[in-house]
């Protein structure tokens, strides 16, 4: 498996290329968002790991970036913005995972090779197996569930994480959004649950 690492510490990149390495991954690293956008333009690899903070050209923008060129590769931010709008914001953007610094690197060894394997299960999906056809903003709504399953999230945090640049969007479209998933999900959707007083979220 090859991993590209891109944060603007250096030692950190080295101590997590090190490390990464010595259980078997081969690691790229990068020390800003456009060493690393220019690095993918002439390779592959199985996993992101991207810092938020950096000069210019954010980890988040860098993700949108990917996303939008229809590069899904799975993403796992590793950052120092740790407050829930954040890591809203990072799950809106297309990330699989969000851990804050400081982290113990058992931590993120483990959430690598979680995400890894979800993303080694949809490769093997048995091609007779009829999948649904998402949206863009159901597709990151269905995410921002089944990353935070049992967990309820307001109409006001929904429509943060799915149009964060979006003023005009009200809260009725996430009712509309979230009826229309629940329905192409068949009975997948019946798990997407709306509890009085709390929002909706995904057992």
């Amino acid at each position: 498996m090859r991993l590209l690492v891109v944060d603007d510490e250096q030692d950190l990149c080295e101590i997590l290329r090190f490390d990464l390495e010595s259980e078997g991954f081969e690691v790229d690293t990068a020390s800003s968002a456009e060493e690393a956008l220019g690095i993918l333009a002439t390779g592959s690899y199985d996993l992101y790991l991207l810092d938020v903070m950096m000069d210019r050209l954010s980890g988040f923008d860098m993700a949108r970036q990917l996303r939008d060129k229809g590069d899904n590769t799975p993403i796992i931010f590793l950052t120092a913005r740790d407050t829930h709008d954040d890591q809203l914001e990072g799950f809106g953007v297309g990330a699989d995972d969000y851990i804050t610094k400081p982290f113990a690197f058992d931590t993120v060894l483990a959430r690598i090779r979680a995400v890894l394997r979800r993303a080694e299960g949809v490769k093997r999906k048995p091609e007779n197996i009829k999948t649904p056809s998402l949206t863009k903003r159901e597709h990151l709504i269905y995410q921002l569930f089944t990353n935070n399953p049992g967990r309820y999230f307001t109409r006001e945090e929904i429509l943060h994480a799915v149009w964060p640049d979006d003023t005009y969007v009200g809260e009725r479209s996430v009712d509309v959004h979230i009826a229309r998933l629940r329905k192409k999900l068949g009975a997948e959707g019946s798990k997407i649950l709306n509890k009085s007083g709390f929002g909706y979220g995904m057992v």
